[in-house]
């Protein structure tokens, strides 16, 4: 094998791992982003029974608190 062949696959080989591993940061959850999301997922259950209810105020923020800050902050923070 020549030289410029090995080099060639050496490289080729360094892509393939810096793609799996920048592929393997963007999925990884810790377990502070599955407790943000818990906590997005229970403010809406609970948004939704006060909505049921009949709460005017107190089932909008909940909701607002789910959909808007807490779910999207869980998927958002590394």
């Amino acid at each position: 094998m020549g030289k410029k062949k090995k080099k060639k696959m050496i490289k080729e080989a360094k892509k393939q791992t810096k793609k799996i591993t920048a592929t393997e940061e963007i999925l990884s959850f810790n377990k502070k982003n599955y407790s943000l999301f818990a906590a997005g997922i229970i403010s809406i259950i609970i948004g939704y029974i006060f909505l049921s209810k009949g709460s005017i105020t107190v089932a909008p923020i909940l909701l607002v608190l789910g959909y808007v800050i807490l779910i999207p902050t869980s998927i958002i923070i590394k």
